[in-house]
């Protein structure tokens, strides 16, 4: 079946107001870029005309700016789910109640849109290195939720990108897994396991049109290493080699999940300096420049991840040997890649970044004083929740000093105390397990907050008399209010709180 080729303006006019959409790849990797661009300047002539144009977005993770940042700007998302990550104009837009945005983890979103719970896709735009007459789609560089969106959708839009590698064939691994109550085991047993299709097959007749594109693949560099990060990362280091000499990890080692950022790449890096680290997998859902460099250097011998966010540098390194990393790279769904069942069956030591962490525990990984969204909380509880061990890691202090990431209490829970093993930071880092809450509060304060805090956080949690969590509660939000009304947090002064 031979399909039309049509320019990305012929396509958005398919697009009508209160369509819901959904999206190929992974953050920036895999996510469509032509088409969005054209649906937004489609609702920027809509409104001009006084009518309503909005739509509603699902994806796999965040996009790109050609997604979240065109379609902010041009006021055209109506509700979006399950992720965004600092695209300035999508989080205004979110923060001003101009967007719908519903935070979801990112194992189940798919699963969810099958049982019908947010209604139907009416289309969907897949990023794809080739196409068959026959509906085999090969994939770009991110999976995300697209298997499922593209089986319940009724109209498919392709971009075709010539900067994709035709020797892309084969890293890809679709596999969905029936819904309740024929849901079977899910039969990955070691992160290398393949257990799917290279290909997505869709249903040729939902094809409507090829728009083709030669668009950059890779993104820009995350923020170099600097001192702090790379503290930090030689902390997790610490951590995970003592855990290996007292034998509460295996000698072997055990798969690593870890997130995106200059921390990440930090924990990374320290991770491939140590010689008593051996080889590892990796079972995650992203891999970033320092995972492409592990791979090269034979640190770490198989990815397992559902989206390449990697630099254009990288990619085009990728491209060049991409006949070396076939069999040490899987690109899998999201609802695999960040799958509970397969992260409790194969011990993941997930190591995760927060915005700030309380002193007894809590982390806040989305929201700046508890009320503005940053950013969703991704797979980080996916991951958190069932790992062999939960790490959370992020620098002591921030803005020069004036805000500490160790607070009396957090203002946004992501991941209670239930969930949080350890916290790192350039500091130090604190092992949770097993103590009573004081007991944290102690180790966070002496050991992951910064000099400049310690004072004030044993102040706080000296206040406190009554019950297992000894919070006091006219103070607890202490450090936020001075940092709203002073711009310091270092200035509080708990007894103004008392009276």
């Amino acid at each position: 079946m031979k399909f039309p080729i049509i320019t990305a303006e012929e396509a958005a006019e398919h697009f009508q107001n209160g369509d819901t959409v959904g999206l190929s790849g992974f953050t920036m990797a895999g996510a469509p870029k032509v088409i969005s661009m054209s649906i937004a300047a489609k609702a920027r002539r809509e409104h001009e005309a006084g009518r309503e144009f909005k739509i509603n977005i699902f994806s796999g993770a965040s996009t790109s700016d050609f997604v979240d940042g065109e379609l902010s700007r041009a006021h055209a998302i109506n509700m979006r789910t399950p992720y965004q990550a600092n695209n300035k104009d999508s989080r205004n837009a979110i923060n001003a109640h101009e967007m719908h945005y519903f935070d979801k983890h990112l194992s189940e979103l798919a699963q969810e849109v099958r049982y019908g719970f947010f209604g139907g896709i009416d289309k969907v735009i897949i990023e794809a290195q080739s196409v068959s007459d026959d509906g085999e789609i090969v994939l770009s560089t991110g999976t995300g939720n697209i298997p499922t969106f593209a089986r319940l959708t009724k109209e498919i839009y392709i971009e075709l990108n010539d900067q994709l590698s035709p020797k892309m064939l084969g890293l890809h691994d679709i596999y969905v897994p029936l819904d309740p109550p024929s849901r079977l085991p899910i039969p990955i047993l070691k992160p290398s396991d393949r257990i799917g299709s290279p290909i997505l097959k869709v249903d040729p007749k939902k094809i409507v049109g090829i728009v083709k594109t030669s668009m950059p693949v890779g993104k820009k560099p995350f923020t170099p290493i600097d001192d702090k990060t790379l503290q930090i990362g030689n902390n997790v280091c610490e951590f995970l080699l003592g855990e290996v000499r007292a034998g509460r990890i295996p000698k072997t080692f055990l798969p690593i999940q870890s997130g995106v950022g200059n921390v990440a790449n930090a924990v990374l890096a320290g991770l491939d300096a140590s010689a008593e680290i051996p080889p590892f997998q990796m079972f995650t859902e992203v891999i970033q420049d320092s995972v492409i460099k592990l791979i090269e250097s034979g640190k770490c011998t198989f990815a397992s991840t559902s989206s390449m966010t990697i630099s254009n540098d990288a990619m085009e390194e990728f491209n060049s040997n991409l006949d070396f990393f076939h069999d040490k790279l899987a690109l899998r769904p999201s609802e695999i890649s960040n799958n509970p069942e397969i992260i409790r069956r194969l011990g993941v030591i997930a190591m995760n970044t927060a915005l700030e962490a309380d002193i007894f525990g809590n982390v806040n990984s989305t929201h700046v004083v508890g009320t503005k969204m940053m950013n969703g909380i991704g797979g980080s509880g996916d991951f958190a929740r069932n790992a062999y061990v939960s790490i959370f890691s992020c620098p002591s202090t921030a803005k020069d000093g004036l805000i500490s990431a160790i607070v009396p209490m957090a203002t946004h829970v992501d991941h209670s105390e239930h969930s949080v093993d350890v916290i790192i930071t350039e500091q130090g880092f604190a092992d949770l397990r097993g103590k009573d809450p004081i007991q944290r509060a102690h180790e966070v304060i002496e050991r992951c907050a910064h000099p400049d805090y310690r004072p004030l956080l044993r102040e706080y949690l000296n206040m406190g008399k009554i019950g297992q969590t000894p919070h006091t509660l006219r103070a607890a939000f202490a450090f936020h209010v001075t940092l709203n009304e002073q711009g310091d947090m270092r200035k509080t002064d708990f007894s103004k709180f008392m009276n």
